[in-house]
């Protein structure tokens, strides 16, 4: 999908708890833009292929994948992935089982195959609900689904950084396991991209964070 130059597309990508999605809200609020967390994308596939008992080597999951209907719901600026009309609370979707195996499932190419165009139809998503762009986050935003954003971002953090604030949210997660099984899928691998800014969140606070992607979006307007 090509955007008109008049649409703004931030993409942020980053590893778990680099700040994505703290940032993301943040500087959709500030800009009025539609946020799109697509690593709750991934979440919601996971914990309804869970649901039904299927692993990633199941011969089902490529059935259930090609059946399942996807549509999105728009609530407080951000788009909301539901399965079958249905959405997963956030306790499911930040549960240790999800945590567990969102990236096992994320790795497979028929699961990125499913959410790619879907993804990338979020736009035609936020212009028809009055949005002027969006922000969207995950890891292969600024690589693979939104390569042409006019600005492209990449959040990182010392992984003991990342660690500790999954500590403090109540949530257990192998934060250095995921980031090898992220970095090291065949397909769509979590990368910075060529051209993109890189941000150390575990020096700056989020507000900094905010401030210079608002920058970035500042001096790349168009004319």
């Amino acid at each position: 999908m090509t955007t008109t130059p008049d649409f703004l597309v931030i993409a942020i990508d980053g590893g778990a708890a680099s700040g994505k999605s703290t940032t993301a809200r943040k500087l959709a609020e500030e800009l009025d833009l539609m946020h799109v967390d697509t690593g709750s994308y991934y979440r919601s596939l996971t914990a309804a292929i869970l649901e039904k008992g299927i692993n990633p080597d199941d011969s089902r999951l490529e059935s259930f994948l090609d059946s399942a209907s996807l549509s999105t719901r728009i609530g407080n600026r951000s788009g909301t992935l539901l399965l079958e009309g249905v959405s997963f609370p956030q306790e499911v979707l930040r549960s240790e089982k999800v945590n567990a195996n969102v990236s096992s499932f994320a790795a497979l190419p028929m699961v990125r195959k499913k959410l790619f165009d879907y993804q990338r139809n979020q736009v035609l998503v936020a212009q028809e609900n009055g949005f002027s762009g969006l922000v969207m986050e995950g890891r292969d935003i600024g690589s693979v689904i939104f390569p042409d954003a006019r600005v492209r971002v990449f959040l990182h953090a010392d992984p003991a950084v990342r660690s500790s604030r999954r500590a403090a949210q109540g949530e257990n997660d192998a934060i250095e396991a995921r980031d090898k099984t992220d970095s090291t899928r065949a397909t769509a691998p979590l990368t910075c991209p060529d051209g993109a800014t890189s941000i150390d969140t575990g020096s700056s606070t989020v507000e900094e964070v905010v401030e210079l992607i608002s920058q970035l979006v500042q001096s790349r307007q168009t004319p």
